[in-house]
């Protein structure tokens, strides 16, 4: 389960030199709120995610509140907890740790979307046992890696989708983009569930760049924006702006990121887009902070309401959530 000291320190290297190249802009520090939509936690001794082995060394290692605040060291956030893809017989601990975690005492963890089997027999009495809490906002089921596509418009899953809506819940989608069609297509059958398009829509941000890349995109830019543009169309969906520097190419910056995030930011208007860090995962190619770094770079000549939507405000508004 553990991850051995010369693969961890082999990995780090890596890692590290890829920070160093990595996101120019300086570290951000200051009182703007943000809300973290997208803060994933494993302490892997409790709950061991079945695919946190198979990956990148730097994933392999436990983290959980202490090291999300140090990582967050000198920013005001607040976050919401992301189910981590836990098996499925963990997900009713999985659940129950992330409540704790939201009342702890000092908590900034502020709300939590938990992991679910919508199209379970079972899905129905297991949101119930954990909606009681009002930490809990939402759901999701990753929909790629294993999952055989077309798994969301199964009738079941619909159905699963509905009992969501039904109690105020979001549904994330998290879906390979050649997918984002039968996303769009589910959401307009639920129309009184809201779902929230994780990493803007799992686009690779190679796709966007000229000439030879390493690493063939896995869509092309035009069917992706198409795609996204049909899931805008749709009033119950909203985009998490979050997920993407774990797919850029080794050495990176906010160039890079722009036209993903840019085209995002234009199809859904400045009140449907969410901020995510996708925390620990994008240590794959950023610190936390450098991601927010290079987010406020790509957005800093928008208005400042329209900023602070993003940051902060959208999701206040959409999870009904109160700061003090």
């Amino acid at each position: 389960m553990g991850i051995r000291r010369r693969e961890f320190l082999t990995t780090s290297t890596a890692v590290l030199w890829a920070l160093g190249h990595a996101a120019r802009a300086a570290d951000p520090v200051g009182p703007q709120l943000i809300v973290d939509t997208h803060q994933h936690l494993w302490v892997r001794d409790q709950i061991d995610p079945p695919w946190v082995g198979g990956a990148a060394g730097i994933l392999r290692l436990s983290y959980g509140p202490a090291e999300y605040r140090e990582a967050t060291r000198g920013l005001n956030v607040r976050s919401i907890y992301m189910e981590i893809a836990a098996a499925e017989a963990d997900l009713d601990r999985e659940a129950e740790t992330a409540i704790a975690w939201c009342g702890a005492k000092n908590s900034t963890m502020v709300g939590a979307i938990i992991g679910g089997r919508p199209s379970s027999d079972a899905f129905g009495d297991y949101i119930a046992r954990h909606a009681a809490s009002k930490s809990v906002q939402g759901v999701r089921q990753v929909l790629h890696a294993g999952t055989p596509p077309g798994t969301c418009l199964d009738p079941k899953f619909v159905a699963g989708m509905r009992v969501l809506g039904e109690r105020g819940l979001t549904f994330d989608l998290c879906m390979r983009p050649g997918e984002l069609l039968d996303g769009a297509k589910l959401a307009a059958q639920c129309p009184e569930t809201r779902f929230v398009i994780d990493h803007c829509g799992n686009a690779d941000p190679k796709a966007f760049l000229k000439g030879d890349v390493a690493g063939k995109p896995s869509h092309s830019a035009d069917d992706w924006k198409r795609a996204m543009e049909r899931l805008a169309a749709l009033p119950n969906t909203v985009c998490k702006i979050s997920g993407l520097v774990a797919r850029a190419p080794l050495v990176w910056d906010a160039e890079v990121l722009a036209p993903v995030i840019n085209h995002c930011l234009e199809v859904f208007g400045p009140d449907r887009v969410i901020f995510g860090s996708d925390w620990p995962v994008c240590l794959t190619r950023a610190t936390l902070q450098q991601w927010v770094a290079a987010l406020r770079e790509i957005i800093s000549s928008r208005p400042a309401a329209d900023q602070e939507k993003l940051w902060s405000g959208n999701a206040l508004r959409m999870y009904k959530l109160s700061i003090t």
